[in-house]
């Protein structure tokens, strides 16, 4: 007897942990998300699609969903293959000058 596999498509798609994807930049009413995702480039009214985990989505706050959005739809789509854009920018930490002058 065959076991399945544990990962893949279906995994990554289905719901659970790594699944479940949403999209960020077109949100519903009442903070629910459409699936990931979009039928078409040229009849579709929504713009490009900035997909995540449900989970994810759930836990950022909407300036950090604002600038994941933002970035993903700059940064362009050059060929068939979609850009990929960090969904969370680390933060620039300024370093104190350790020498005291003196």
């Amino acid at each position: 007897m065959a076991t399945k596999p544990k990962g893949g498509l279906k995994a990554w798609f289905g719901k659970g942990p790594k699944g479940d994807w949403v999209d960020i930049g077109s949100p519903k009413k009442k903070g629910k998300f459409q699936a990931c995702g979009r039928k078409s480039t040229k009849t579709s009214k929504r713009k490009y699609p900035k997909c995540v985990p449900r989970a994810t989505a759930q836990r950022m706050t909407k300036s950090q969903i604002t600038s994941a959005v933002k970035r993903k739809r700059s940064a362009g789509n050059v060929g068939k293959k979609p850009t990929n854009v960090k969904t969370f920018v680390k933060r620039k930490t300024r370093r104190k000058n350790a020498r005291k002058t003196g």
